[in-house]
């Protein structure tokens, strides 16, 4: 604890926050109300992908997490190739010089040691190996705390997430999944544990609960899907089928007098929601400009029932008690279904089929009271056991020492 030093603990938190992703930053501002509320002394900054965001919303310290301000623009052209790789080199320093003024860093949730998604090794699985590295040499606790995890089937980018797992003072993890995945690489997990989403953590909408009078509005959450590192070669098929498979699973919806609500996770989904919109012209489709997870919730808490896509659309629509169907694009999302009694109402987003997403949307409706009560129970065994994993992340981050940094000026 924090209380009984003169000198207050830096904390880092690390991530591609504030870069556009809700669920990203649910997770940060999921350990920040944990922060404020056990460590209030704690001095908390970050080193993340929007730090001008991430300051104005949180209102803490940000720094840029690359140098290069193009590195996730694709580089073709000499001079972008050159300040990329320049950018590399000048990040091990930028890094090290960040990790060695705090005592513990914190990279909250997220996927970060998975490649469910297109990732190349030298973007952010290079920049969480520099984070560990820097830490293990600068004494200054490491914790991936409730991270997802999965098998990643190129060698470079395994390397990195393994070294980075291995090196890391603590971790845990967000499904079993995620743990098993991890040892499958060789990072000893004897001692990891296994918690819910850091964002069933966050403050439930007011809303939640209400039974929306039928026919309620039914939530689409899209996603600007392609598939992930192992499907480059197809992503323009997987893309298009995705697409045209939403497409006719909303346009029947409103074909039958219910209203759509489009729903994202992040800002490249916009062209996914314009091509529906576009395709289904009806004043029944409307979509939604939210900005956090919180925003999400509002929209979810009143919905008859949620298709989703994004992995942190579902967790808000299973946080409010909505009836939910996942558009499935990871075992992430299978388990997440599992453990909230929902195993059974998942449709793979490679091969959308109208057809049987309808009838599985049928089905999901008429068991809507059902799956309500069982949602209640759920989350308020999520919510214990969140408060478990923040007992643990005290006991192995916060000892009751002076703080490593000021250890290091005082030598």
């Amino acid at each position: 604890m924090t209380s009984g030093h003169q000198t207050p603990v830096r904390v880092g938190v690390f991530g591609l926050l504030g870069s556009g992703n809700l669920g990203n930053d649910g997770s940060l501002e999921a350990v920040l109300g944990y922060l404020r509320t056990a460590h209030p002394k704690a001095a908390v900054d970050a080193l993340c992908g929007g730090p001008e965001v991430v300051a104005t919303r949180y209102r803490i310290p940000a720094t840029r997490l690359h140098w290069y301000r193009g590195e996730y623009r694709t580089a073709s052209r000499a001079g972008a190739i050159a300040g990329k790789g320049l950018g590399k080199l000048v990040d091990v320093f930028r890094t090290a010089a960040w990790v060695r003024r705090h005592d513990v860093v914190i990279v909250p949730g997220m996927g970060v040691l998975e490649a469910t998604l297109p990732l190349r090794p030298w973007g952010f699985p290079y920049s969480l190996f520099l984070l560990c590295a820097s830490g293990r040499l600068f004494g200054t606790r490491i914790a991936l705390v409730g991270v997802g995890a999965a098998p990643i089937g190129n060698r470079p980018t395994r390397t990195l997430v393994r070294w980075s797992a291995r090196l890391a003072a603590y971790r845990s993890y967000r499904d079993d999944q995620s743990r098993d995945a991890m040892r499958a690489m060789g990072v000893p997990t004897a001692r990891d544990e296994v918690y819910p989403d850091l964002a069933f953590a966050l403050p439930t909408s007011s809303l939640s609960g209400q039974t929306p009078d039928p026919p309620g509005p039914v939530c689409v959450g899209v996603m600007d899907f392609h598939g992930g590192n192992d499907d480059r070669a197809r992503a323009d098929e997987i893309h298009r089928r995705y697409l045209d498979g939403t497409t006719r699973f909303v346009r029947t919806l409103v074909e039958e007098g219910r209203p759509v609500r489009l729903l994202t996770g992040d800002a490249c989904d916009a062209p996914v929601v314009a091509a529906i919109l576009d395709a289904v012209d009806s004043p029944l489709v409307t979509a939604a400009a939210a900005a956090s997870l919180a925003d999400l919730m509002k929209e979810m808490a009143v919905a008859d029932a949620v298709v989703a896509t994004r992995y942190h659309n579902l967790i808000c629509a299973l946080k409010v008690g909505t009836p939910t169907l996942a558009l499935s694009y990871a075992t992430k999302s299978d388990a997440l279904m599992d453990r909230m009694g929902l195993g059974a109402y998942c449709h793979p987003a490679r091969e959308v089929d109208a057809d049987r997403l309808l009838a599985q949307f049928r089905d999901l409706e008429r068991q809507s009271g059902r799956l309500r009560g069982t949602l209640a129970e759920r989350n308020q065994l999520a919510t214990r056991q969140l408060e478990d994993q923040f007992t643990a992340l005290t006991a192995a981050l916060f000892p009751a020492t002076t703080p490593t940094h000021a250890l290091r000026e005082a030598s």
